[in-house]
């Protein structure tokens, strides 16, 4: 699986579409992002620069998922990580101010979860995927 570092939001263009974003892959981004529309990362999805992840609609990624040190996740509906989740402070998802939303919207799919308090949003921790030794 590659690994796409981003170190410029011009950097980040590569992966739009006409819905947002998707990466087959890992990224790790290094800058402070500002976009509109869905982030897809079949991977990991690491944030290193800026403080927080928000989303309008939704937040979905392959591995895991850390952001900012002190700060959170904000998405207007779910948010859906394979792998680990960890943030800051506060996690909100389903905080859609647009229309009305299922309970499927407004939940947090995770392996497992370690980041800081989830402030609204229904968590369902489904396990850790077990690494096959070569």
């Amino acid at each position: 699986m590659n690994t796409y570092k981003i170190n410029t939001p011009k950097e980040f263009e590569q992966f739009r579409d006409e819905f947002g974003y998707v990466v087959e892959g890992n990224i790790e981004v290094n800058c402070c992002l500002n976009f509109k529309g869905r982030l897809n990362v079949s991977g990991y999805l690491w944030i290193k620069a800026g403080n927080s992840i928000e989303a309008g609609g939704w937040i979905r990624a392959g591995g895991w998922i850390r952001a900012g040190n002190s700060y959170g996740i904000s998405a207007g509906l779910y948010i859906t990580c394979k792998g680990v989740l960890r943030y800051g402070l506060k996690c909100f998802a389903g905080i859609c101010t647009w229309r009305e939303i299922s309970e499927a919207e407004k939940t947090i799919t995770c392996g497992k979860h370690e980041g800081g308090k989830i402030e609204y949003g229904i968590l369902k921790e489904i396990g850790l995927e077990e690494e096959n030794p070569l």
